[in-house]
């Protein structure tokens, strides 16, 4: 038996270390993992074309048909689907150059060698939000720690920004970070420095889980000054990335990697950004995604928050203060804050129209303040309940404090 035309002993010897635990290694389940990681190396990140491929005829067809050449009628009957035929046709032709056997099958053994395993949609720690990407969505994702601990992420934020972080953004992230982990969320960034790199730190600092998604491959940590945090984040949570062994991180890979970070966390939230800041991008991933997007505002005179601000001028993000502001975009608002003071706007426009001496009647307290006398006289009684006002035989004053 030869899947794809290389040995099935090959297949077998590449891909059953890359598994999960308890995952049963039959030849089925073998072909099928081979397939979804060779689905990781052909395309880019994001291809759009192998995500309708595979989702109407599976990994296993998709890849046959790759690797026994199939002309464009073949693809076309096989897919049933004209306008998905004309995609996945441009796509072959994108596939192919990278269609070496030995080349997916270093990036089974690569990942093994580096403590890698590779999840697929088939296991029970696959995280189900990634799936929102549709067609975008990966084949697999490469993991470098305890896969388990994608399923925390279904309550989770990602707190992302800036590489070149001020003070003001670090002390504001290691804030929200440990306050997530103190109301049970998992933080999700990618890894970088400035803002990412303080959001993990935090929340391991705080005792919580943190996932870390990566643009390139997990046999060599990006960037290298991050190689000590980047194995602590996988020693106590995991580290991700759709990209295999071998490939390295580029501005595209690093763009396409942040839509993987808006679909796994529960809420994107900008600390500090520029204008030009990548983070912006995993901004207009969360919106595309319907994913609750939070931005933290910064002083004015900050280039570093320009950003930040034209998320929440321009595009409806929510201004995020505390770490409560980011569990009520993903739980929806808690109970209802009391107004300032303690006190309805009504109750202060008659508070305010009081006298601490010379005692005011309804009437008169209806024309300072333009309210019905019926509001009026509601508002005193809740302010004589609170103490904040006192009936005399003349009228209303404010109580003595």
């Amino acid at each position: 038996m030869k899947p794809y035309r290389i040995p099935l002993e090959r297949l077998r010897a590449a891909v059953i270390p890359t598994m999960p635990p308890g995952v049963e290694p039959t030849d089925a389940e073998v072909v099928a993992r081979f397939a979804a990681g060779a689905w990781t190396v052909l395309p880019e990140p994001g291809d759009g074309a192998v995500g309708v491929a595979r989702e109407l005829i599976g990994d296993v067809r998709a890849l046959e048909l790759l690797v026994e050449g199939a002309g464009a009628s073949t693809w076309a009957d096989e897919l049933g689907d004209a306008e998905a035929a004309r995609a996945v046709s441009a796509g072959v032709e994108r596939w192919r150059p990278r269609l070496e056997a030995e080349r997916i099958l270093s990036a089974f053994t690569q990942g093994a060698a580096f403590g890698q395993l590779l999840l697929t949609r088939a296991d029970a720690s696959w995280p189900t939000a990634i799936d929102d990407l549709g067609p975008h969505a990966p084949a697999g994702l490469w993991v470098r720690g305890d896969p388990a601990t994608l399923a925390r992420c279904a309550r989770s934020a990602a707190l992302v920004g800036s590489r070149a972080s001020s003070g003001y953004g670090e002390l504001v992230t290691g804030q929200l970070a440990a306050g997530l982990v103190d109301r049970g969320f998992a933080v999700v960034s990618g890894g970088a420095y400035g803002i990412d790199g303080t959001a993990h730190r935090a929340a391991m600092a705080a005792g919580g889980t943190t996932v870390a998604v990566l643009a390139g491959g997990l046999d060599r940590f990006y960037p290298a000054g991050h190689d000590e945090l980047l194995q602590r984040v996988a020693a106590t949570g995991c580290v991700i990335a759709e990209a295999p062994s071998g490939v390295p991180p580029t501005r595209w890979r690093f763009l396409a990697r942040n839509r993987l970070i808006a679909a796994l966390a529960s809420a994107t939230v900008v600390v500090e950004a520029g204008s030009r800041s990548g983070s912006i991008n995993t901004a207009g991933h969360a919106a595309a995604l319907g994913r609750p997007l939070g931005a933290v505002p910064g002083p004015v005179t900050s280039g570093a928050s320009t950003g930040c601000h034209r998320l929440l001028r321009d595009y409806g993000a929510a201004v995020i203060e505390r770490a409560e502001h980011i569990v009520e975009l993903v739980d929806g608002p808690g109970e209802e804050q009391p107004p300032i003071g303690g006190l309805s706007s009504d109750e202060l426009r008659v508070l305010d129209a009081l006298s601490a001496r010379a005692a005011r009647d309804v009437d008169e307290l209806a024309v300072r303040t333009g309210m019905a006398r019926g509001d009026v006289v509601a508002s005193l009684s809740l302010l004589e309940l609170g103490a904040r006002a006192v009936e005399r035989a003349g009228g209303w004053v404010k109580a003595a404090r």
